[in-house]
C-alpha cells in the first residue's frame, strides 16, 4: 500500500515515455529513474541499471525503499544474467516469474556474454559457445534448405548455405516479433493490475 501511495505509483503513467523524457522528469523522479534502470537491465547494462536505481533510491520516500531495492535486485539479476536470483526477486515482488524458457535463454546468454567483470576464462568460453551455436544454426538452416529444395531437384552447397541463412533469419525474426508481442501483453496486464490496486487504495482512503 505504501508503494501504491508513494511516488513509485507513477511508474505506469511514465512507462510509455522515451528515455530523454524520463531523464528530464522532475515531478516523479524516483519512478522515472526506476524505469530507466529497468530498461538498462533489459539491455544487459548492469552498470547503468545500478546507477539509475541508486538515483531512484536517493529520490524516493523512505517507505518506498524496500520495494525499490527489491526491484533493483530483480533488474540487476537480469542485467548480470543470474536467472535463479531473478526468479526469486520477481516472486518477492509479487509478480509472475519468468517462464522456464525465458530462464533457459538467460542462462544461455550468461554463457555467451558473461558480465563485464567475468574472468578471461569465462569470456573465452562464451566466445567458443557462440561459435558452436552459430555453426549449429547454420547446419540446421542448411539442412532445412536442402529439404525444402529436394522436390525441386536439390540445391548446391553455396545456394543451400544462402537459403539456410534466409530461413534462419526469417525464423529468428518471427520469434523476436512473437516475443515482443508477448512482452507487450504482459506489461499491459501488469499495468492494469497496478491501476486496479491504485483504485482500490483510493477507495479505501475515501472510506
Amino acid at each position: 500500500m505504501q508503494y501504491q501511495l508513494g511516488g513509485l505509483s507513477a511508474i505506469p503513467q511514465l512507462e510509455d515515455r522515451s528515455d530523454e523524457q524520463l531523464q528530464s522528469e522532475s515531478k516523479h523522479r524516483a519512478a522515472a529513474k526506476a524505469i530507466l534502470g529497468a530498461r538498462a537491465a533489459e539491455r544487459y547494462d548492469g552498470e547503468a541499471a545500478r546507477k539509475y536505481f541508486n538515483e531512484a533510491l536517493a529520490a524516493c520516500h523512505p517507505q518506498e525503499r524496500p520495494m525499490l531495492r527489491q526491484m533493483m535486485k530483480a533488474a540487476l539479476a537480469q542485467a548480470e544474467r543470474r536467472p535463479d536470483e531473478l526468479r526469486e526477486a520477481m516472486e518477492k515482488l509479487g509478480q509472475e516469474p519468468p517462464s522456464n524458457r525465458q530462464l533457459m535463454l538467460l542462462r544461455l546468454m550468461s554463457l555467451i556474454a558473461p558480465p563485464p567483470n567475468s574472468s578471461v576464462l569465462m569470456r573465452v568460453r562464451g566466445f567458443a559457445v557462440l561459435i558452436v551455436l552459430v555453426l549449429v544454426i547454420l547446419a540446421v538452416g542448411f539442412g532445412l534448405a536442402n529439404l525444402i529444395a529436394l522436390p525441386f531437384g536439390g540445391v548446391g552447397t553455396l545456394g543451400g548455405i544462402l537459403l539456410g541463412l534466409l530461413i534462419v533469419a526469417a525464423v529468428l525474426g518471427v520469434l523476436a516479433l512473437v516475443g515482443r508481442r508477448r512482452q507487450d501483453r504482459a506489461r499491459a496486464v501488469q499495468r492494469e493490475k497496478m491501476e486496479a490496486q491504485q483504485a482500490q487504495v483510493r477507495r479505501i482512503q475515501r472510506r
